[in-house]
């Protein structure tokens, strides 16, 4: 039998605390294709799409994939903009409709819109309007997801990556298409359980290298062979986001002995709530992460300082100076740094020629009482570019991206990447394909919480992470939530 199945990609993870509302242009920006385009530009990658179509195709589904969009995490979406892009995933299910067996979607799992707190939530259940309650609904999701109930209430397969940085997301991709696959076929009845504790966050962000995460994916797998269990997702949540139902979960899609199952959700949540206190990840100031750079010696790579707090991954806004005025105070040698997202200074600096002295503004203008304003500098414009690149790592090996109109300007001995668009640091070629070599540098400075890991460990002598005071600084009491449920952690000790 050949069955139809209905796919779509639609992220967005949504700082609620950034003046950057992700609006049309925002999709525009990381790129809105349909079809047999999304498939042909993603359909080989590390994306849920792939993962969909490796199943798919073998199993000879007909497949109607509506859109492919994302935005960079920024503030929540616009009416407009959610209603275009869910319009034309809920429009092809009308057309399609009485013929589809199945639905596969590609979502965060934090997205949080201008006129509702549950974006995912949202769009499911405009999907089963026009569905009805029996088609079977998988969806994957991010494991920084806030999963709400309607979530789970509306789909019945939910699956998240296992790895941060997530370079899983073809496999969960496969995994969920597996389970629709034999849903479809009537080999199974899945469905999803949830469990939750009063936390904005997991205490170590979700890490899954390092920390108590390792033994919960551990016994998140181990626990998938069991009878009747297809997956368990472990949920770190996604903080930054203030609404009702912020915080860590634990998932499992399963069949049959429903109190077992979700006896074993809440023993693995329970852990993250006793754990509450642990750190694993030291954060140092600016001034110690910048002294450690002046005396550090490359012997076996350079030195990596992740701006944690200004990570456009979690919605920072990626124009904070407070890292780099201290670098350049210091008079680092041999290191660079980016991105600098300043568009204003981006196009200055592209209508110049390269070897050309010139005299900026950057950065620290979205907000300069977070993460330091604008840095007055005269440096040397090393390159100019239209920002485009093709990544080559674990996360972003084969996706095509661009940082908009960008340049290398370099004061002092550090090269500063200004890029027009917004964006986390986590492929090698976001700084290659500009002329710029980490792994030649003494001293690395980038913007990324986790997802550099990927591709910038292997190159390094040693990673440090530092709080630089902006948007996303991992003390999160510092923010002034007002939806989030209350008492809760750690706001309520």
């Amino acid at each position: 039998m050949t069955f139809t199945v209905l796919t779509a990609e639609f992220s967005h993870e949504s700082n609620t605390f950034s003046r950057c509302p992700a609006d049309d242009a925002a999709f525009e920006d990381r790129g809105v294709s349909a079809g047999e385009e999304a498939i042909a530009a993603r359909g080989a990658a590390n994306t849920p799409l792939a993962g969909f179509l490796a199943i798919g195709r073998t199993a000879g589904w007909r497949i109607v994939h509506a859109i492919s969009a994302a935005a960079q995490p920024s503030g929540p979406v616009t009416r407009d903009a959610f209603e275009r892009i869910a319009g034309v995933i809920v429009e092809a299910a009308k057309a399609q409709a009485g013929t589809i067996d199945g639905v596969l979607l590609g979502l965060h799992g934090a997205m949080v819109t201008e006129f509702c707190e549950d974006g995912e939530g949202e769009l499911l259940e405009r999907l089963r309007a026009v569905l009805g309650p029996d088609v079977p609904i998988g969806v994957t999701l991010d494991p920084h997801a806030n999963v709400t109930r309607k979530m789970t209430e509306l789909a019945q397969i939910v699956v998240s990556y296992k790895t941060y940085p997530h370079v899983d997301i073809r496999e969960t991709g496969r995994l969920a298409a597996g389970i629709l696959q034999r849903t479809m076929a009537g080999e199974i009845k899945p469905v999803t359980l949830r469990a939750e504790r009063p936390m904005l966050e997991e205490v170590n962000g979700g890490r899954t290298d390092i920390g108590p995460m390792v033994e919960r994916i551990a016994r998140a797998r181990t626990y998938e062979k069991e009878a009747g269990v297809f997956a368990v997702s472990v949920n770190g949540g996604f903080g930054n986001a203030d609404i009702a139902e912020v915080g860590p979960t634990v998932l499992v899609t399963c069949e049959g002995d429903s109190a077992r199952h979700l006896a074993f959700a809440e023993a693995l949540v329970d852990d993250m709530w006793q754990r509450r206190f642990e750190t694993v990840t030291d954060f140092l100031s600016v001034a110690d992460a910048v002294a450690e750079a002046a005396s550090y010696i490359a012997t076996s790579g350079p030195l990596v300082i992740a701006d944690y707090a200004d990570n456009p991954g979690g919605g920072g806004y990626g124009d904070a100076t407070g890292l780099l005025q201290a670098m350049i105070a210091a008079d680092l040698k041999d290191a660079c740094f980016g991105p600098m997202v300043d568009p204003e200074v981006a196009a200055e600096l592209r209508a110049g020629e390269p070897g050309a002295t010139v005299c900026i503004r950057l950065g620290g203008k979205v907000d300069p009482q977070i993460g330091g304003g604008p840095l007055d500098l005269t440096g040397t414009l090393v390159s100019v570019s239209d920002g485009g690149y093709v990544g080559d790592g674990p996360m972003m090996g084969g996706l095509q991206a661009s940082w908009g109109p960008c340049a290398v300007l370099r004061v002092g001995d550090i090269e500063i990447l200004v890029t027009s668009i917004r964006a986390q640091m986590n492929d090698l070629q976001q700084f290659r394909a500009f002329g710029i070599d980490p792994a030649a540098k003494r001293v690395v400075a980038l913007k990324s919480m986790q997802h550099f890991r990927a591709a910038f460990e292997p190159i390094a002598g040693k990673v440090i992470v530092c709080d630089s005071g902006a948007l996303c600084t991992p003390d999160l009491s510092k923010l002034p939530y007002r939806r989030a449920r209350r008492p809760i952690f750690p706001l309520d000790r």
